[in-house]
Protein backbone atom coordinates (compact mmCIF):
# COMPACT_ATOMS: atom_id res chain seq x y z
CA UNK A 1 0.00 0.00 0.00
CA UNK A 2 3.40 2.11 0.71
CA UNK A 3 4.44 1.57 -2.47
CA UNK A 4 1.24 2.01 -4.09
CA UNK A 5 0.63 5.92 -2.42
CA UNK A 6 4.51 6.35 -3.20
CA UNK A 7 4.32 5.62 -6.94
CA UNK A 8 1.14 7.57 -7.39
CA UNK A 9 2.67 10.64 -5.86
CA UNK A 10 6.08 10.73 -8.16
CA UNK A 11 3.34 10.20 -11.38
CA UNK A 12 1.63 13.55 -10.04
CA UNK A 13 4.69 14.89 -9.23
CA UNK A 14 6.40 14.59 -12.84
CA UNK A 15 2.77 15.06 -14.87
CA UNK A 16 2.69 18.85 -13.20
CA UNK A 17 6.30 19.75 -13.87
CA UNK A 18 6.24 23.36 -14.96
CA UNK A 19 9.18 22.44 -17.57
CA UNK A 20 8.56 22.99 -21.64
CA UNK A 21 7.42 20.06 -23.33
CA UNK A 22 10.72 19.45 -26.07
CA UNK A 23 7.44 18.54 -28.47
CA UNK A 24 4.72 20.77 -27.08
CA UNK A 25 1.40 20.47 -28.55
CA UNK A 26 2.60 17.07 -30.97
CA UNK A 27 -0.17 15.45 -30.36
CA UNK A 28 -3.20 17.84 -30.92
CA UNK A 29 -1.08 19.66 -33.87
CA UNK A 30 -3.25 19.99 -37.00
CA UNK A 31 -0.40 20.92 -39.01
CA UNK A 32 3.31 20.45 -38.63
CA UNK A 33 3.38 24.09 -37.85
CA UNK A 34 1.53 23.55 -34.92
CA UNK A 35 4.24 21.72 -32.98
CA UNK A 36 5.93 23.55 -30.73
CA UNK A 37 3.27 26.09 -30.25
CA UNK A 38 1.94 26.38 -26.51
CA UNK A 39 -1.37 28.47 -25.58
CA UNK A 40 -1.35 31.25 -23.13
CA UNK A 41 -1.78 29.22 -20.11
CA UNK A 42 1.33 27.03 -20.82
CA UNK A 43 3.95 30.00 -21.83
CA UNK A 44 2.80 31.17 -18.40
CA UNK A 45 3.65 28.30 -16.78
CA UNK A 46 7.00 27.78 -18.83
CA UNK A 47 8.23 31.60 -17.90
CA UNK A 48 9.92 30.22 -14.66
CA UNK A 49 12.83 31.82 -13.38
CA UNK A 50 15.80 29.81 -11.92
CA UNK A 51 15.91 28.17 -8.33
CA UNK A 52 16.89 31.06 -5.99
CA UNK A 53 20.07 30.43 -4.25
CA UNK A 54 19.19 32.52 -1.17
CA UNK A 55 21.61 34.81 1.00
CA UNK A 56 24.85 33.09 2.00
CA UNK A 57 26.01 34.97 5.06
CA UNK A 58 29.92 35.14 5.23
CA UNK A 59 29.90 34.45 8.97
CA UNK A 60 28.36 30.96 7.85
CA UNK A 61 30.67 29.90 6.26
CA UNK A 62 32.93 27.44 8.00
CA UNK A 63 35.52 26.51 5.41
CA UNK A 64 35.69 27.21 1.80
CA UNK A 65 37.78 25.98 -1.38
CA UNK A 66 37.65 27.57 -5.46
CA UNK A 67 38.69 24.76 -7.90
CA UNK A 68 39.07 25.04 -11.75
CA UNK A 69 37.68 21.48 -13.24
CA UNK A 70 37.78 20.77 -17.01
CA UNK A 71 34.22 19.04 -18.78
CA UNK A 72 35.60 16.95 -21.63
CA UNK A 73 32.62 16.58 -23.84
CA UNK A 74 34.06 13.52 -25.44
CA UNK A 75 33.13 11.85 -22.61
CA UNK A 76 29.61 9.85 -22.81
CA UNK A 77 28.16 11.50 -19.24
CA UNK A 78 29.08 15.26 -21.18
CA UNK A 79 27.87 14.55 -24.39
CA UNK A 80 24.53 16.67 -23.39
CA UNK A 81 26.50 19.72 -23.70
CA UNK A 82 28.22 19.37 -26.66
CA UNK A 83 25.54 17.93 -29.13
CA UNK A 84 23.65 18.49 -31.16
CA UNK A 85 26.29 20.39 -33.25
CA UNK A 86 23.80 20.08 -36.49
CA UNK A 87 20.67 21.63 -35.74
CA UNK A 88 18.87 21.90 -39.36
CA UNK A 89 16.29 19.15 -39.11
CA UNK A 90 15.87 19.57 -35.25
CA UNK A 91 13.56 22.40 -34.77
CA UNK A 92 14.48 25.24 -32.43
CA UNK A 93 14.16 23.61 -29.24
CA UNK A 94 16.93 21.31 -28.88
CA UNK A 95 20.75 23.40 -28.97
CA UNK A 96 23.53 22.35 -27.74
CA UNK A 97 25.29 24.54 -25.03
CA UNK A 98 27.81 26.71 -27.14
CA UNK A 99 24.87 27.55 -29.30
CA UNK A 100 22.70 28.91 -26.43
CA UNK A 101 25.45 30.93 -24.96
CA UNK A 102 26.76 32.72 -28.26
CA UNK A 103 22.50 33.22 -29.09
CA UNK A 104 22.09 34.84 -25.66
CA UNK A 105 25.29 36.75 -26.28
CA UNK A 106 24.27 37.74 -29.30
CA UNK A 107 21.08 39.21 -28.14
CA UNK A 108 22.62 41.07 -25.27
CA UNK A 109 21.06 38.58 -22.40
CA UNK A 110 24.42 37.69 -21.07
CA UNK A 111 26.45 40.42 -20.29
CA UNK A 112 29.01 39.51 -17.98
CA UNK A 113 31.57 38.17 -20.13
CA UNK A 114 35.38 38.35 -19.57
CA UNK A 115 38.61 37.49 -20.65
CA UNK A 116 39.76 35.91 -17.32
CA UNK A 117 39.20 33.27 -14.42
CA UNK A 118 39.25 36.48 -12.33
CA UNK A 119 36.81 38.19 -14.16
CA UNK A 120 38.51 41.66 -14.33
CA UNK A 121 38.90 42.20 -18.29
CA UNK A 122 35.70 42.56 -19.48
CA UNK A 123 34.57 41.44 -23.30
CA UNK A 124 32.77 43.16 -25.52
CA UNK A 125 30.64 40.95 -28.32
CA UNK A 126 32.67 42.48 -31.22
CA UNK A 127 36.01 40.98 -28.89
CA UNK A 128 34.21 37.56 -28.40
CA UNK A 129 33.65 37.10 -32.30
CA UNK A 130 37.39 38.39 -32.99
CA UNK A 131 37.89 35.31 -31.20
CA UNK A 132 35.38 32.97 -32.86
CA UNK A 133 36.34 34.36 -36.91
CA UNK A 134 39.52 34.04 -38.71
CA UNK A 135 40.00 35.91 -42.01
CA UNK A 136 43.22 35.11 -44.21
CA UNK A 137 43.56 36.50 -47.23
CA UNK A 138 44.91 34.33 -50.12
CA UNK A 139 48.54 34.87 -52.30
CA UNK A 140 46.11 35.39 -55.31
CA UNK A 141 44.10 37.84 -53.13
CA UNK A 142 47.29 40.42 -51.96
CA UNK A 143 48.65 40.33 -55.92
CA UNK A 144 44.82 41.72 -56.39
CA UNK A 145 45.20 44.28 -53.62
CA UNK A 146 48.58 45.08 -55.01
CA UNK A 147 47.46 45.68 -58.08
CA UNK A 148 44.91 48.10 -56.99
CA UNK A 149 42.16 46.16 -57.75
CA UNK A 150 39.07 44.79 -55.51
CA UNK A 151 39.40 41.90 -53.74
CA UNK A 152 37.63 38.39 -55.09
CA UNK A 153 35.77 36.73 -52.09
CA UNK A 154 36.87 33.60 -53.61
CA UNK A 155 40.51 34.54 -52.01
CA UNK A 156 39.38 35.01 -48.76
CA UNK A 157 39.83 32.27 -46.40
CA UNK A 158 36.98 32.45 -43.52
CA UNK A 159 37.10 30.32 -41.02
CA UNK A 160 34.60 29.93 -37.75
CA UNK A 161 34.15 28.50 -34.19
CA UNK A 162 31.36 26.56 -34.65
CA UNK A 163 29.41 24.12 -32.06
CA UNK A 164 31.10 21.21 -34.03
CA UNK A 165 35.08 22.83 -32.34
CA UNK A 166 34.37 23.06 -28.92
CA UNK A 167 36.44 20.18 -27.20
CA UNK A 168 36.04 20.91 -23.73
CA UNK A 169 33.99 23.15 -21.03
CA UNK A 170 35.66 24.65 -17.89
CA UNK A 171 34.19 25.77 -14.71
CA UNK A 172 35.21 27.82 -11.79
CA UNK A 173 33.18 27.45 -8.35
CA UNK A 174 33.53 27.25 -4.89
CA UNK A 175 32.79 24.49 -2.17
CA UNK A 176 31.80 25.93 1.27
CA UNK A 177 30.65 24.39 4.44
CA UNK A 178 27.75 26.25 5.89
CA UNK A 179 27.61 25.81 9.40
CA UNK A 180 23.72 27.60 10.19
CA UNK A 181 22.96 24.40 7.80
CA UNK A 182 25.59 22.00 8.53
CA UNK A 183 26.13 20.80 5.03
CA UNK A 184 28.54 21.21 2.41
CA UNK A 185 27.72 23.03 -1.13
CA UNK A 186 29.18 24.08 -4.24
CA UNK A 187 28.21 27.78 -6.02
CA UNK A 188 29.40 27.75 -9.91
CA UNK A 189 30.84 31.00 -10.17
CA UNK A 190 32.28 30.95 -14.16
CA UNK A 191 31.96 28.71 -17.04
CA UNK A 192 34.47 28.75 -20.42
CA UNK A 193 33.97 26.98 -23.48
CA UNK A 194 36.82 25.50 -25.13
CA UNK A 195 38.58 25.07 -28.48
CA UNK A 196 41.45 25.42 -31.12
CA UNK A 197 42.58 28.58 -31.73
CA UNK A 198 40.58 29.80 -34.87
CA UNK A 199 44.48 29.98 -36.67
CA UNK A 200 45.17 27.07 -35.91
CA UNK A 201 41.63 25.12 -37.33
CA UNK A 202 43.31 23.89 -40.33
CA UNK A 203 46.01 22.08 -38.49
CA UNK A 204 45.88 18.10 -37.37
CA UNK A 205 44.41 17.90 -34.13
CA UNK A 206 47.81 17.49 -32.68
CA UNK A 207 48.82 21.09 -33.49
CA UNK A 208 45.90 22.83 -32.69
CA UNK A 209 46.08 24.85 -29.37
CA UNK A 210 43.39 24.70 -27.13
CA UNK A 211 42.44 28.31 -25.28
CA UNK A 212 39.78 29.71 -23.47
CA UNK A 213 36.94 32.03 -25.89
CA UNK A 214 35.72 33.96 -22.99
CA UNK A 215 34.49 33.12 -19.03
CA UNK A 216 31.02 33.84 -18.66
CA UNK A 217 30.00 34.52 -14.55
CA UNK A 218 27.55 31.65 -14.46
CA UNK A 219 25.16 34.00 -12.04
CA UNK A 220 24.32 36.23 -14.82
CA UNK A 221 23.30 33.39 -17.58
CA UNK A 222 21.11 31.17 -14.95
CA UNK A 223 17.89 32.92 -17.01
CA UNK A 224 19.15 31.85 -20.47
CA UNK A 225 20.00 28.67 -19.56
CA UNK A 226 17.13 28.02 -17.44
CA UNK A 227 14.98 28.89 -21.00
CA UNK A 228 17.26 26.09 -22.97
CA UNK A 229 16.42 22.61 -22.39
CA UNK A 230 18.57 19.91 -22.73
CA UNK A 231 17.70 16.28 -24.63
CA UNK A 232 16.59 13.90 -21.77
CA UNK A 233 17.55 10.65 -23.04
CA UNK A 234 15.13 8.73 -20.78
CA UNK A 235 12.31 10.77 -21.25
CA UNK A 236 11.71 13.24 -24.39
CA UNK A 237 8.97 14.60 -22.52
CA UNK A 238 10.05 15.85 -19.60
CA UNK A 239 13.26 17.98 -20.62
CA UNK A 240 16.03 19.20 -18.52
CA UNK A 241 17.32 23.02 -18.25
CA UNK A 242 21.24 23.59 -18.51
CA UNK A 243 20.64 25.64 -15.52
CA UNK A 244 19.36 22.43 -13.17
CA UNK A 245 22.09 20.50 -15.22
CA UNK A 246 25.24 22.79 -14.01
CA UNK A 247 24.02 23.55 -10.53
CA UNK A 248 23.38 19.62 -9.86
CA UNK A 249 26.65 19.16 -11.13
CA UNK A 250 25.19 15.97 -13.89
CA UNK A 251 28.45 16.04 -15.46
CA UNK A 252 31.98 14.24 -15.38
CA UNK A 253 35.51 16.83 -14.45
CA UNK A 254 39.06 16.68 -13.64
CA UNK A 255 40.19 19.37 -11.27
CA UNK A 256 43.07 21.17 -13.26
CA UNK A 257 44.09 23.93 -10.46
CA UNK A 258 42.57 24.93 -7.31
CA UNK A 259 43.58 28.03 -5.13
CA UNK A 260 46.65 27.77 -3.40
CA UNK A 261 49.50 30.31 -1.81
CA UNK A 262 51.90 29.26 -5.02
CA UNK A 263 49.29 31.94 -7.06
CA UNK A 264 47.02 29.35 -7.92
CA UNK A 265 49.44 27.21 -9.68
CA UNK A 266 47.78 24.87 -12.13
CA UNK A 267 48.54 21.40 -11.48
CA UNK A 268 50.48 20.83 -14.36
CA UNK A 269 52.73 23.08 -13.39
CA UNK A 270 53.78 21.48 -10.25
CA UNK A 271 53.28 17.82 -11.98
CA UNK A 272 55.56 17.46 -15.06
CA UNK A 273 54.29 15.16 -17.83
CA UNK A 274 52.81 12.88 -16.21
CA UNK A 275 48.98 12.04 -17.15
CA UNK A 276 48.48 9.49 -14.15
CA UNK A 277 49.69 11.27 -11.25
CA UNK A 278 48.02 14.63 -12.41
CA UNK A 279 44.97 12.88 -12.65
CA UNK A 280 46.12 11.35 -9.26
CA UNK A 281 46.57 14.86 -7.70
CA UNK A 282 42.93 15.59 -9.21
CA UNK A 283 41.29 13.07 -7.10
CA UNK A 284 43.45 14.20 -3.73
CA UNK A 285 41.80 17.76 -3.97
CA UNK A 286 38.12 15.95 -4.73
CA UNK A 287 39.27 13.39 -1.53
CA UNK A 288 40.07 16.69 0.35
CA UNK A 289 36.81 18.51 -0.21
CA UNK A 290 34.70 15.40 0.47
CA UNK A 291 35.97 14.05 3.50
CA UNK A 292 35.85 17.94 5.42
CA UNK A 293 32.25 16.89 5.41
CA UNK A 294 32.89 13.54 6.96
CA UNK A 295 35.26 14.75 9.38
CA UNK A 296 32.94 17.33 10.85
CA UNK A 297 30.79 14.69 12.02
CA UNK A 298 33.44 12.72 13.19
CA UNK A 299 35.45 14.61 15.44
Amino acid sequence: MIYRLLFIILVVFFTNLPEVNSQANLLNARVPQDVGRLSDDQKKASTQDPLSYGFVDDRDILWSKTVWERIDVDERINFPYYYPTDTLNLGPDRRSLFHILKNNLRSGNIKEVYDDDYFQIKLTYREILDKLVSIDTLDAGFEQLNAGEALDPQYVNRRNITAREIRQYRVKGTWYFNKRQGELKYRLLGLAPVAPDVYTLDKPEAEQDLVELFWIWFPDARISLNTSTVFNTRNSSQPITYDHMLNSRRFNSIIYKEENVYEDRLINEYIFEDALQQLLESERIKSVIRDFEQDMWNN
